[in-house]
């Protein structure tokens, strides 16, 4: 979860005997560096780095993004001209400082890495997760090398990983129908993730055929993760 994603709260997680985290998206190869080496200060367990798949740019349209500073201007601060033009770090570099980590997993979404990328991880040992939506990605994915498929479903919390945006929003598959598909079609291990935030969610995961889950929205309430309180607060008893 880019942006809230400490590494107390990965540390944490890789002490109770998961598999920590850090979505690295926003994050300079610099940086990257910095959250390995203080989570392992915290931690002698494993833990994952996850990287978007850079997409094509965007094409710019002034008129519209001035309808939509205006409108947030309502609710806020006003929100200058330039926030337009800020850009992520450069992928090829970050993917450099995933590798000099060598952590357990490399983990992609919204897309695959290219393939001299992922012939270099498995050269190191590190294993990769691809995020998927449907049966036509994980295929994808798996012929592409990846280790294990992560099934997102539409209850996630955050944003859905599907390979084409414009596509995302009428391939909205549930969890556990996407988990009974994925599983009768891959060979490789699948991790379910979407709306789990309790035993009952990882068994029926589990029954479906999933070798273990991923949680997300639902570490945000803890402390290790330093979500301002109203908006941890604002968590709980959620409707569906």
């Amino acid at each position: 979860m880019a942006g809230s994603c400490p590494p107390g709260l990965a540390a944490a997680v890789a002490n109770a005997g998961g598999l920590g985290g850090m979505g690295a998206l926003m994050t300079s190869p610099e940086g990257i560096s910095e959250w390995v080496a203080e989570f392992r200060s915290q931690s002698n367990g494993p833990f994952q780095l996850n990287r978007w798949i850079p997409q094509s740019t965007p094409a710019r349209n002034p008129a519209s993004e001035k309808r939509m500073r205006d409108f947030l201007a309502k609710w806020g601060p006003p929100v200058p001209a330039e926030v337009g033009d800020v850009r992520f770090p450069d992928f090829e570099q970050q993917c450099e400082a995933f590798l000099a980590a060598e952590p357990f997993v490399v983990s992609s979404i919204m897309g695959l890495f290219p393939a001299a990328f992922v012939r270099r991880l498995k050269d190191r040992g590190i294993a990769w997760f691809a995020c998927v939506t449907t049966l036509a990605e994980a295929l994808e994915a798996e012929r592409a090398g990846a280790d294990a498929a992560v099934a997102q479903g539409h209850e996630a919390g955050g944003h859905r990983g599907s390979f084409d945006q414009a596509a995302a929003e009428r391939q909205g598959i549930g969890l556990m129908a996407l988990l009974s598909r994925l599983s009768d079609k891959l060979s490789i291990p699948i991790i379910a993730t979407g709306g789990i935030g309790d035993g009952r969610g990882v068994a029926a995961a589990l029954t479906l055929g999933a070798s273990a889950v991923q949680i997300g929205t639902a570490f945000l309430r803890c402390p290790e993760a330093k979500t301002n309180a109203a908006w941890a607060g604002a968590l709980a008893e959620l409707e569906p």
